[in-house]
């Protein structure tokens, strides 16, 4: 199952918990956060315990969306982006990596749009998940 790896509900994870656990990854992860406030200033943060099953996720929000998850794994952790469908629309037309557009085209869609979760073990993608930052914040 993929699981937060902070499940009791009483303990936040802190930074020194953050760094602990993700390693080198927790810098790839203030990259993200730092982009998505640089591009859009009224967004804010909130850590979000969903239950056990799933454990404490982060997420940067505008007034009525989460503009993206951080969600801590084992010395890496996963983004998750919803899309509506005009946003996929845009993401076929771009240049980002194709495996992440196959992943999108077949996502179910819901009403709230098509989910990604991508992993981050490196920094060889952020340019791909700025871009959908981009796009997210554009739809």
């Amino acid at each position: 199952m993929d699981k937060s790896i902070f499940t009791e509900k009483k303990t936040i994870p802190d930074d020194a918990a953050l760094m602990n656990s993700l390693g080198e990854t927790y810098n790839f992860g203030q990259t993200i956060a730092n982009y998505v406030h640089l591009k859009y200033t009224a967004a804010t943060d909130e850590w979000n315990y969903p239950g056990e099953k799933y454990g404490w996720n982060f997420r940067i929000k505008d007034k009525k969306r989460a503009i993206v998850y951080l969600l801590p794994r084992g010395k890496f952790f996963k983004v998750v982006l919803v899309f509506g469908q005009k946003a996929v629309d845009t993401i076929m037309k771009s240049q980002i990596n194709d495996t992440i557009k196959t992943e999108i085209e077949s996502a179910k869609a819901y009403a709230e749009g098509r989910s990604i979760g991508i992993d981050i073990k490196d920094d060889t993608i952020l340019n791909d998940i700025k871009e959908l930052i981009d796009i997210k914040l554009a739809n």
